[in-house]
């Protein structure tokens, strides 16, 4: 069996940490640049939940059939050709001028991500095989996710304070082009060596049924949770889900071996990162909103102020790592939840006049809480799937998180605008026209907006407070319901996952990995 050595593995997880920090850049910037879409584009709520969401869609629809194409052809050239993808996608996206061409961009860099993600944690998987280093490598791979998380914010609000807003997508392309240089000289590839032909119906079924189903849930708070389409969608989707069980149970080289859900560990794995992402992914969202509108910081303020809670992931991470081959899984993933619950908690409380030293408070919580709780359960799910399929696991692991982020957004965000325009007067304030009234229900960007066109007249001064007391109504409820979602979760985490991590090392059963670039001086 052919094995990494020791000098290698080192500039090996600092390249593949170097893919996913620009990847995480990406997504931070685009949250930080909405508020600029809805000023300088004209974006809608609607619009700006798409922007963010069209990426997620093809990230979540394709992110298997990305996974399996690493283990049949190869892990190292799907990740390649996913950075290319990505690069360019992102630089075109700078040159959009409409919100509908935005959201066509972030849908190709959504392909080009499903990619790349899970191509850098399987190759990381055959790279890392004993347990305790690959526990620990893991930990720095999910750690850098917070370094993206800082970036993102600092240099994109660098960047929307002096230029416009396409100047955040093109400080990630020379980002791109560095990974894949590093790529193609030091990474190390990688595949299934049964070279098992693809299962097309597998691939086919699994990324209709993911699109259909993330699609729906995206569209949902605009149709309704309750309506015909939305309900047709659902059925849609769980039909289709259906048939990939089947088709894969009864597949002689199934691209997914269902059975894996019977694993209490992985399912239980799979839920709770899925829970996890929804609350960060749909925290974010509002966050970065409530910065920028409530508090008036410029871009450049409010990413600044969005550096404790991704330091607290990167000290979570590289601690949760430790701590679980120490602790087991079950205690360290429990108390991250509990950590994040307690916090959103917090959060409820606050409203436009809370100081920043306690928002930061608050931030360095939720981020211990999901540093503590994403890396033991990526590390869990990856330690049941066999190292010859470690493109499926990955994908499955980037699946949930990429689930999970497409409900935490489209369900805070249909949660957050019912209460922010149920708690809006349905009459006029102090002399403000029914017209502009009107207007300001579609976002709280676009109700200050109205604010300002007003003047200093106390009708606009009326309307301003009416407009922030309504976003801090639906910010502190929104909060309770992430709350609770925290709590279900760490129910589930308590009661399912294993109490101590296996007593045996996972050693690699894949013996093709080449080694010959990564040997390179």
């Amino acid at each position: 069996m052919t094995t990494t050595p020791a000098r290698a593995k080192g500039p090996v997880l600092a390249v593949l940490c170097l893919c996913v920090i620009a990847i995480y850049m990406d997504a931070m910037i685009v949250n930080l640049a909405l508020p600029s879409l809805v000023r300088e584009l004209g974006s809608s709520t609607s619009g700006l939940q798409w922007i963010v969401d069209a990426y997620a869609l093809t990230f979540a629809a394709l992110v298997l059939v990305a996974g399996s194409l690493g283990d049949r052809f190869g892990r190292r050239g799907i990740l390649l050709a996913g950075l290319v993808v990505f690069t360019v996608a992102t630089g075109a996206g700078a040159l959009c001028d409409s919100t509908a061409q935005l959201i066509a961009a972030r849908t190709v860099m959504g392909v080009g991500a499903a990619m790349i993600y899970p191509s850098t944690l399987s190759i990381l998987t055959t790279v890392f095989v004993e347990r305790k280093e690959r526990a620990a490598a893991i930990g720095v791979w999910g750690a850098v996710s917070g370094i993206g998380v800082v970036l993102g914010p600092i240099v994109g609000g660098l960047l929307l304070d002096h230029f416009w807003w396409g100047s955040v997508f093109v400080v990630v392309v020379p980002v791109g082009v560095v990974c894949l240089v590093l790529v193609a000289l030091l990474v190390p590839d990688s595949r299934d060596p049964q070279g098992r032909g693809l299962d097309l119906p597998g691939l086919a079924l699994s990324t209709a049924g993911l699109g259909v189903l993330v699609y729906t849930i995206i569209e949902a708070p605009e149709q309704g949770w309750l309506s015909g389409r939305t309900l047709l969608g659902f059925a849609a989707a769980v039909l289709l889900l259906t048939g990939l069980v089947w088709r894969e149970l009864t597949a002689r080289a199934p691209m997914l071996d269902v059975r894996l859900f019977g694993n209490l560990r992985f399912s239980a794995a799979c839920g709770i990162i899925t829970i996890t992402f929804f609350t960060l992914n749909g925290f974010t969202f509002l966050v970065t909103q409530y910065f920028q509108f409530l508090k008036s910081y410029t871009p450049l303020g409010a990413g600044v102020r969005l550096i404790p809670v991704a330091v607290a992931i990167i000290i979570g991470s590289v601690l949760g790592g430790k701590l679980t081959v120490k602790l087991g899984t079950r205690a360290v993933v429990t108390a991250g939840l509990i950590l994040m619950g307690i916090a959103y908690a917090w959060f409820s409380f606050d409203d436009a006049a809370t100081g920043y030293p306690i928002i930061a408070a608050q931030m360095v919580v939720i981020g211990l809480g999901i540093g503590a709780v994403a890396i033991p359960a990526t590390e869990s799910i990856m330690g049941v799937v066999p190292a010859a399929k470690a493109g499926v696991g990955s994908a499955m692991n980037d699946a949930t998180r990429l689930l999970g982020g497409a409900l935490g957004i489209a369900v805070v965000g249909s949660v957050h605008h019912s209460l922010y325009t149920g708690q809006l007067p349905d009459g006029s304030v102090n002399g403000v026209p029914a017209t502009v009234l009107e207007a300001v229900r579609d976002s709280v960007g676009a109700a200050l907006q109205q604010a300002a066109g007003l003047g200093g007249t106390e009708a606009a001064s009326a309307l301003r407070t009416a407009v922030q007391d309504a976003f801090v109504h639906g910010f502190q409820i929104t909060c309770l319901v992430v709350t609770a979602v925290c709590a279900v979760a760490a129910v589930i985490a308590a009661a399912l996952l294993p109490a101590t991590p296996p007593p045996t090392p996972v050693t690699s059963d894949d013996p093709e990995i080449d080694l010959t670039d990564a040997n390179r001086p």
